[in-house]
């Protein structure tokens, strides 16, 4: 059963592993430790119910449902596009990665949830990628094991491609912390994170 785990191990790491608006907003909470933990827990088990979605074969019923990926692709353009306006706006008048007392800058637990959820389930390339991609690819396992479903073993790959995906990125991100001490280099990247959410939001706009 290695044989399916590893393949949904790099078929699910090479989806998640890609520069986009979900994995910039969790390296900048990493940076900020701000509610990392529950950032990574947000994104890692939305990850998780999609995977499942998609190898038990809703991504087939949801692939003819033209309506609601263009309904989801715009709304996904739209809190990109308000993100985006949001990181320039922080760009326009940057502060440190620390408060005067050494303390880690930090924002509401409830408005950074919100943000992880909104980024993680506004986005199509999520459903197009995980629920559909890794579904139909998982598929192909069916019968590799009379005694264990491949498919579910290829699904347990992709998951854990992503738990070690988002828990090494959002834990490994303090390390940077030192780099962005200066507001300067925190306009940086605050304004990286904006050409991030735009590009994205580009791309889903345009197809």
């Amino acid at each position: 059963m290695l044989v399916p785990f590893g393949a949904g191990f790099l078929t699910g790491g090479s989806l998640i592993v890609a520069i986009g608006a979900q994995n910039a907003f969790v390296l900048r909470q990493g940076l900020t430790r701000s509610h990392t933990a529950a950032v990574i827990a947000v994104c890692m088990l939305s990850d998780i119910v999609l995977i499942t979605a998609g190898v038990a074969g809703v991504g087939a019923a949801v692939a003819h449902a033209d309506w609601l990926i263009d309904a989801a692709t715009w709304f996904g353009v739209a809190f990109l596009l308000w993100y985006a306006v949001s990181s320039l706006r922080r760009a326009l008048a940057p502060g440190a990665l620390t408060t005067p007392d050494g303390s880690p800058v930090t924002e509401s637990r409830r408005r950074v949830i919100g943000r992880a959820v909104a980024l993680t389930w506004l986005n199509p390339h999520v459903y197009l990628d995980t629920v559909l991609l890794v579904g139909s690819i998982a598929a192909a396992y069916d019968d590799v094991s009379a005694a264990l479903d491949g498919r579910w073993v290829f699904g347990a790959g992709a998951m854990a491609a992503s738990i070690v995906w988002f828990t090494g990125l959002g834990f490994g991100a303090h390390k940077l912390a030192p780099l962005l001490a200066r507001p300067r280099a925190w306009q940086v990247l605050e304004i990286v994170v904006a050409a991030t959410m735009l590009l994205v939001a580009a791309r889903l706009a345009l197809g």
